[in-house]
């Protein structure tokens, strides 16, 4: 019996040594990493860049939900539908017709606007996301907003959407959007686009909310930098997964919707995965994976094909005159 105590001590005070509290908090690190890639396919350190992006969106819009629950549908709680924005529910660049109004309301110069409108030309004839365009010209939008105030802003997006954004929705998306709210689902916009304008969206069409980039405020001002990612490819995977574990949903059980191969990331996290009017590549992806495939464009391309040109000779046209009229 005095042999096996002995040799009980010699395991615990030599072979595996009690362990100090730092080695505590090391291990309990590495089972969370280990959680969290096993979980949601990220790193801890991205997870806490999600966690920030919805708080940061549960700041802006006064809560996590916009729109509360019908209480005569039954609530099916661990499932939700994610969707993307641009191209996906409305057609076209919601941050595009943002910079145009925040030009017309004297946030930024002729000159610097130019630029932008030459990236919603390309992006109609692309049909799909151009990724350093779209993060740089976040860049420079936070860089207009700083100093502006918090309100301000608001009063541009509700404009927005009110005059143009609703008009530009996808009746295919909005009807599988419904969907989902009719089998008693969450249905939660997550986009790049500002989180004010993608909130105001999901408010006006009934969705319970809006993850979306997020500029800090401080005062009712805008300071001029970033909370969590710019939701952009794998910035919406990390808000994605954080919205998942605080609202507790099963992603097997939900679906989630994009036109663009960036938004793989967040595509390959649930359940059901819908490729929505597909870029090339991932219209590949989707076929090669099995994913459903839905394509609402008829009409945008026969804009594009009969009035692209007009659309980009009017621009410059417009650019030219206003800047001639603009001379002293």
């Amino acid at each position: 019996m005095s042999s096996h105590g002995n040799v009980r001590r010699f395991i615990e005070g030599t072979a595996v040594p009690p362990l100090s509290d730092e080695a505590q908090r090391i291990a309990g690190a590495a089972a969370a990493a280990a959680a969290f890639e096993e979980s949601f396919g990220i790193h801890v350190e991205d997870f806490q860049t999600g966690i920030d992006a919805v708080s940061g969106a549960a700041n802006s819009g006064g809560s996590i939900r916009i729109t509360e629950p019908d209480p005569d549908i039954p609530q099916h709680a661990t499932a939700a539908a994610f969707f993307d924005v641009d191209n996906t529910l409305i057609q076209g660049s919601s941050l595009i017709l943002l910079a145009m109004g925040l030009y017309r309301k004297k946030f930024f110069t002729l000159k610097e606007i130019l630029p932008v409108v030459w990236m919603q030309v390309k992006y109609r004839v692309k049909g799909s996301e151009l990724p350093d365009a779209m993060v740089s010209g976040r860049a420079l939008a936070l860089e207009f907003i700083k100093g502006r105030r918090v309100d301000e802003l608001q009063a541009i997006c509700r404009e927005m959407v009110d005059k143009q954004l609703l008009d530009r929705t996808y009746q295919g998306t909005r009807e599988l959007a419904q969907m989902h709210i009719d089998a008693g689902e969450q249905v939660w916009l997550v986009s790049a686009t500002p989180v004010q304008v993608g909130q105001m969206l999901a408010e006006r069409l009934g969705f319970t909310g809006a993850l979306g980039t997020v500029a800090e405020e401080q005062d009712g001002v805008f300071t001029g930098r970033l909370i969590g990612d710019i939701l952009h490819g794998p910035g919406k995977q990390h808000a994605v997964a954080a919205l998942t574990a605080i609202q507790q949903f099963d992603l097997e059980q939900c679906t989630a919707y994009s036109d663009s191969s960036n938004d793989i990331p967040m595509l390959s996290m649930v359940g059901t995965a819908v490729a929505i009017n597909p870029d090339k590549e991932l219209r590949h992806h989707a076929k090669s994976h099995g994913w459903l495939i839905r394509d609402y464009r008829s009409v945008r391309r026969v804009f594009s094909t009969l009035a692209l040109p007009a659309l980009a000779a009017s621009a410059v046209a417009a650019a030219a005159a206003l800047a001639f009229r603009s001379r002293p």
